[in-house]
């Protein structure tokens, strides 16, 4: 018999077609995705990862801002497919933005010298369990949500646009919403790539 958490996993994938379609309310979405990062682990207990939720209109500031940002950068007769890629998030009907703490970062380096080189490390890892963790909660509920990363182009905009504190170092979104089209066969590679054993 398989795992249930193995199960759970399973169902997080990248769902790239998604909409508005979503049977929970706001404040049962909040929940849930408060309580996955609540529950994620982090070096020391130290806590440094945060979130913003952006719900209607909120939700697609961000994809203009995003937009906006790379219309600047991007060849014009080559923009048509990212401008078509980011109507794919903004038709969802949420989105996060997952933060780390610098200024905790901080505190943890002058409190525990010895470690200092490494609470940036670990500040990475707690912002990929946290994800990891909301994305697979939200999974379990249904919702389909994918993975990008526009940091650092878009940090002070962000920042400006929702007053986020300056200490707050932005490190991905996640746009989700209804499963419109499921995602196609996942390979992997062998298990004996990547795992070895010693008994």
């Amino acid at each position: 018999m398989k795992n249930n958490y193995i199960e759970m996993m399973e169902k997080r994938r990248s769902i790239y077609v998604i909409g508005k379609n979503v049977e929970q309310s706001e404040e049962a979405l909040l929940n849930t995705i408060t309580d996955a990062i609540k529950h994620s682990p982090s070096a020391f207990n130290s806590q440094t990862s945060r979130a913003v939720i952006l719900f209607n209109e909120h939700h697609h500031k961000l994809w203009a801002i995003v937009e906006e940002k790379l219309r600047a950068i991007v060849p014009v007769d080559r923009f048509t497919a990212t401008e078509e890629k980011l109507a794919t998030f903004s038709a969802g009907f949420a989105s996060i933005l997952f933060f780390e703490d610098q200024d905790i970062i901080k505190q943890f380096q002058d409190q525990f010298s010895l470690y200092t080189d490494q609470f940036p490390i670990w500040s990475e890892q707690a912002t990929g369990i946290a994800q990891h963790s909301v994305w697979t909660a939200l999974a379990q509920e249904g919702i389909g949500a994918s993975l990008q990363h526009y940091n650092p182009l878009i940090d002070q905009a962000v920042k400006d646009e929702w007053q986020i504190p300056d200490t707050w170092k932005l490190t991905a979104q996640m746009p989700f919403g209804s499963i419109e089209a499921a995602p196609g066969e996942k390979e992997f590679m062998a298990d004996s790539e990547r795992i070895i054993v010693f008994n």
